[in-house]
């Protein structure tokens, strides 16, 4: 078994078999796993907001699920693996506060979780499994052996999608 690779909040990274790769304290923001049976390669994008047209500071792509899928599909290429066979996996998005009203800020797992699954639709991407919503928090790891995506939230059974 090889090393955990780690991706912090509004980060990203690349791993090879028999690595593994895992993002910690999934709330609204959503853990997207891209990757390619054929190479044993994926990549994690931990998504903190939709559309980085909301923000004035936009110099982190992966912050945003508008900018970081690219960045991620990119990252990937330059590792060898061709976009055209990538698959997904997601969780995460959950609406971690319970307060009547606020609008769309207040969804705003929902709306990191449908703008990530938009953008991989168009760019033909199919999203193999997916644990999003709800109102708890993840910790995800994905082992590009089993191309398993281990879901860990307390007080919940762990599962694998």
């Amino acid at each position: 078994m090889g090393k955990l690779i780690r991706v912090g909040m509004a980060d990203m990274n690349i791993c090879r078999a028999p690595d593994r790769i895992t993002t910690l304290g999934l709330g609204s923001c959503v853990g997207l796993v891209l990757f390619d049976i054929k190479t044993s390669v994926c990549g994690m994008l931990h998504v903190m907001l939709p559309d980085s047209s909301i923000s004035k500071k936009t110099d982190n792509p992966a912050k945003f699920a508008d900018t970081g899928v690219d960045k991620l599909i990119e990252e990937l290429r330059k590792n060898g693996v061709p976009s055209r066979s990538l698959m997904a996996k997601m969780a995460g998005g959950a609406r971690m506060f319970a307060f009547q009203g606020g609008g769309d800020f207040l969804k705003i797992g929902e709306r990191n979780a449908e703008a990530v699954k938009t953008i991989l639709d168009k760019k033909g991407i199919p999203i193999i499994a997916s644990d999003c919503g709800g109102t708890y928090g993840r910790t995800i790891e994905f082992d590009p052996v089993t191309y398993r995506l281990h879901i860990r939230a307390i007080g919940k059974p762990e599962k694998a999608i």
